[in-house]
């Protein structure tokens, strides 16, 4: 089964390039802006959303649920809209490869420090030796794309 989840996780890397080419041209072709390039971005796949939970009948959550979260639990969303609007700025400017190899090192140290201490929900996964130098080989990797 997580090879089912690694390609989906994979196809869902795959199109992040390509999300971020999409935007770009979105925002010289017709926005303008990059916040209005991800405004659209985010409008189109909130409407993709919609239709699939409507189509699925999937339950709706309650308010009151809702009301009794962390404050935190709500900035995905913003987190989110904030890596459309960067990927729309940056895309170009430093080419498909170069911008994803850098978010991805971002990607990796945050996620090797939300793993280590467990926040957020993550089980909690030591910061070993093994998995630094991995995240350095990474950053090498980066620089490599990016020279080269």
């Amino acid at each position: 089964m997580d090879m089912l989840y690694i390609l989906l996780a994979l196809l869902a890397g795959a199109c992040s390039p390509a999300q971020a080419g999409i935007n770009s041209q979105l925002k010289l072709a017709w926005a303008g802006d990059p916040a209005v390039a991800a405004l659209v971005s985010f409008a189109v796949g909130t409407l993709a959303l919609l239709a699939y939970v409507v189509v699925l009948r999937l339950p709706w959550p309650s308010l009151r649920t809702a009301a009794e979260l962390p404050w935190w639990i709500w900035s995905g969303g913003a987190l989110g809209a904030f890596l459309v609007w960067v990927s729309v700025i940056t895309a170009f400017r430093l080419g498909a490869s170069t911008m994803i190899a850098v978010l991805m090192a971002g990607q990796i140290f945050t996620s090797l420090v939300l793993d280590h201490y467990g926040l957020i929900g993550y089980e909690t996964r030591p910061m070993t030796i093994w998995r630094i130098v991995g995240a350095g080989l990474l950053v090498t990797g980066v620089v490599m794309i990016k020279r080269f």
